[in-house]
Parts: structure tokens; sequence; C-alpha cells
């Protein structure tokens, strides 16, 4: 081949599929994979591999699947891109294989992966070639559970990600869906009317809203690709490139300067907003949420205290009054687990009744779940802090990471509460009958009073910690540099854990 053949053939792969496919995608807001690949890394860094994958078949440039290496904010990435104008992405024997080989080369640089999905799923009529094999679609995940926890995945959805494509964002760390156009689902709308009988649509049963407030497979809604492009970038820069690395420091900042005190209603019956709390707390602008739409009485994500990288698990009253559900304790687990993998040191921030009661939440698995979490709590190995910000009742405080669980230090502010259960219900459990014989009103208010002041005198959050329960009792005004300095001091802790190859966790 000379020199101007390859050139055109270049050209042609480059161009992606026919315009008209192009066109359809711009019309719904959609950029051709390679502006989102360019979008996203430092200008000139991306390197291509298998340019020419299949390139002696017709209408298949690249096979339909972009990969290679490159570099964001200076930090070398790998990189893949379905080009959704290439028979909408669909998976082939040679898509799967840059797939599998761009992971691979991941994992053995020790960098960052970055999925950037738009695919209708495999090519039935590939299948004996791309699904049962050694190297086949399986692969891919394999490689994907093996890279989790030793470098970051991070997904960008933009359009569909169907059947057992729909497991390559939920393998991932993170998943940012565009509202409109991205989705998941294991089966199509009408296989699932064939297979279930149930009418439904692409949009209700997998878009990005249902997985981000319902499901829990997305982390980020947002309303346009460069929107999702831009989470995966900042979230980035708050992981290192592997396990082995710590968090990449930042210039220290001061807080937004919010009276943290003036936050905290004085009665434990009244909502206040974490995440308030949390960008007071904290270096100004720093605080990343995560899964902000889903299970919304917890919220965490990730900080900066002092300009080092926090990874914050806060209890939100104004949600459901705070107590942890299922999808709470699902939520809490794999970002602690995240946190954990990759260095960063966790601050829980406590106002928690304890976990939800009741058949429903019964059936559901409740104490699963919330083993799931306690566990979590238990094997992150990281430097954490207890905050106990208010009130800390019940299992909560295990869920928390309170005194029992080896954290760092256990903090209490003024506001703090610690006991089995709240006032109310102590005094109502231990003296229902004696207070229903009571006959007069006044009498039985009066004793009431009685018991729930012995009750407060028991938890006095001053005697918990002449006790020890607690390391000390700070001021909101000196919270923040009280964990700037544990942080600090915690930072070269020994890690290790339990001999044993892994636990068995409640699933």
């Amino acid at each position: 081949m000379d020199g101007d053949a390859l050139a055109a053939a270049r050209k042609r792969v480059l161009a992606g599929g026919a315009e008209k496919y192009h066109a359809a995608n711009a019309a719904k807001g959609k950029l051709f994979a390679r502006e989102r690949i360019s979008l996203l890394v430092d200008e000139g860094t991306f390197v291509e591999d298998g340019l020419y994958a299949n390139s002696l078949a017709d209408g298949l440039p690249a096979d339909g699947v972009i990969t290679g290496f490159a570099r964001i904010d200076g930090r070398d990435v790998c990189v893949m891109a379905n080009d959704s104008t290439v028979k909408a992405g669909s998976w082939g024997a040679r898509t799967v294989e840059k797939i599998v080989r761009i992971i691979e080369r991941a994992y053995r640089d020790s960098v960052p992966m970055i999925y950037l999905v738009d695919s209708a799923g495999a090519r039935i009529t590939d299948q004996v070639d791309l699904f049962p094999g050694r190297r086949g679609a399986g692969k891919i995940f394999h490689s994907q559970v093996r890279a989790s926890g030793a470098i970051p995945q991070v997904c960008a959805l933009f359009g569909p990600s169907a059947a057992g494509g729909a497991y390559i964002p939920a393998f991932c760390d993170v998943v940012a869906m565009v509202e409109g156009n991205a989705s998941m689902y294991l089966g199509s709308d009408r296989m699932v009317e064939m297979v279930t009988g149930e009418k439904t649509t692409l949009e209700a049963m997998g878009g990005a809203r249902v997985h981000c407030t319902e499901s829990g497979v997305g982390h980020f809604l947002c309303k346009t690709e460069r929107e999702a492009l831009d989470v995966v970038r900042t979230y980035l820069s708050y992981l290192p490139s592997n396990w082995t690395q710590q968090p990449p420091a930042a210039s220290a900042t001061d807080s937004s300067g919010v009276d943290l005190g003036g936050l905290v209603p004085a009665s434990e019956r009244q909502a206040f907003d974490m995440r308030r709390y949390v960008k007071g707390l904290v270096d100004k602008d720093s605080f990343f949420e995560i899964q902000a739409l889903w299970a919304r009485e917890l919220t965490i994500g990730f900080a900066r205290l002092n300009g080092e990288v926090v990874g914050v698990v806060g209890n939100n009253s104004m949600f459901k009054g705070g107590v942890l559900f299922v999808d709470s304790a699902d939520k809490a687990t794999r970002f602690v687990q995240l946190c954990d993998a990759f260095n960063v040191p966790l601050l829980f921030l406590t106002d928690v009744p304890g976990f939800m009661v009741g058949t429903a939440v019964e059936k559901q698995g409740i104490i699963r779940h919330g083993a799931k979490m306690i566990t979590a709590i238990s094997e992150a190995t990281v430097p954490k802090i207890c905050v106990v910000v208010r009130k800390a009742y019940g299992a909560g405080l295990y869920a928390m990471a309170g005194p029992g669980f080896d954290p760092d230090a256990t903090i209490a502010l003024p506001t703090a509460k610690i006991a089995v259960m709240g006032a109310e219900a102590a005094v109502n459990a231990v003296y229902a009958n004696k207070i229903a014989a009571i006959e007069d009103p006044d009498e039985r208010a009066a004793f009431v009073a009685e018991r729930r002041a012995e009750y407060e005198r028991d938890i006095d959050i001053m005697r918990l910690a002449s006790e020890l329960v607690v390391d000390t009792v700070v001021e909101p005004a000196d919270l923040r540099a009280e964990l700037v300095r544990r942080f600090a001091a915690a930072r070269g802790k020994d890690r290790s854990f339990s001999r044993r190859r892994h636990g068995v966790t409640p699933v």
C-alpha cells in the first residue's frame, strides 16, 4: 500500500460511520466519539491503538470502538470510547479484543481506565466469534473485576449500554449518565414484553434518571455530554492513579466561614442539611458529592481538608430523618470500599437515629445490608474519624465508625448524644405500663419529664468523655482544626487488619 492509499484509509477510519448517523446523533445532542476524547484529555496526548481493526470489512471503521492512552491534567490514563455511528456502537470480535487489551494495559501500567460508553451491545450475527471464548466478552468483565480497587475505573454513559454491555458501567467505580440519551438495561423493552408481558419503555426501565434516583447504578445525572466529561475529570482529580499511591494534594484553602454551630438545631426533632455542614467544614468549594439523588438520607463525597483529600460520609436528617435504609447502607458500603482501596481517609459526620425498622425493610434484608455496611467500616484501614454531630443511636453508631470500630478518633460536639435510643423512646420502652397506670395527666407528665431527665443525665456527653467513650469534645468552631491535626497524625498508620485471604461479606 502506498502513502496515498494509507492516508485515504486512515481518513475513512477517523471519519467513523456514515454521515446520516452523525447527523442523527447531533440531533440528539450527542458528540462524535473522537470529539468526546478530545474534550476529555489533554490536547495532543491521545495515542490510538487498533485504529485499523477489522479494516478489511465494509462499513466497520475501527470495528466501532476507539481505544488508546492519553493524559488528563498531566497524568496518564487509558480510554475506550464506543463509536455509535458504526452499527450503533455494537460489539464484534475485534471490538471485544480491543476493549480487553486496553483494560489489560491500564492494569499493567497502573493508570486509570476511562470508559466512554454508547453501545447497543453485542452483534448477534457475530456471537460465536465474540461471546463464548477465552477472549470473548466475558473477558472484559473479568478484566474489570481484576482491576477494581487497583486502578480507578470511571464511566461516562452517553447512549445505551445494553444487555451484557450494561455490566461495563456496573463494574466501574462511578457512572455519569446523560439525561435523555443514556440508558442501561439487560433486556430491551421488546424483550421484556415478550418474556414477562410487561409493556414499558427504555427510558422508564433503564433511563438515566431511573438509575441515578432509584436503582443507584448511576452516580451523576448530567444535562449534557460536556458536563459528564467534566465529572470524569473532576472525579479523577481526587484519586491517585493506582492503589499504591496517595491521593493528590492541592493548595490548602480556608473553609467558607459558615457558623457550624448555628447550622445544628438544638432539638433533635428538627432537621438540618448535612451538605451545608460539610461545605462549611471543608476547604471552600472542594466538596464533590457523589450519588446526590439516590438514598439522600446519607450524604457521601470527596472533599479537601487543608488541601488533603478526605471521603465524607454524613447522615442527612433532611431526608427520611437521616435513618439508614437498605439503599443508604449499600451507598455507604461502596463508597467506604472505594476510599479504602485508594487510600482516601474517611470522615464520618454522625446524626443518625439508627436503622429503619418494620416489615417492609425486614423483607428487603435490612439486617443483611446493615451488616454489609458495618463490614465495610470494619475492614477499612485508612485513617477514620467519627464526629458525633448530634445523635448516634443504636446500631447507627456502629455503622458510622463508632468507638468499637477502631476509628483513629471519636470526636463529639457539645450537641452530641450517644445512646441505644432517644430519651422519649427509652422512657416509653422501660416505663410504658407505669405511665399508662397514672391517671392524673399532670402527674403523668411530671413522671415522664423526671424519667427523661434521668436518662439525659445518664448519657450526658461529658460523662461519656470522662469514661473515654469519646476521645474529646470540641466546639464546632474548633472542629476543622482538630480534624486537620488528627488526620495528619494518622497518615502513617499501620493498615493491616486480619490474617486471612478475604472475609465472607454478608451481601
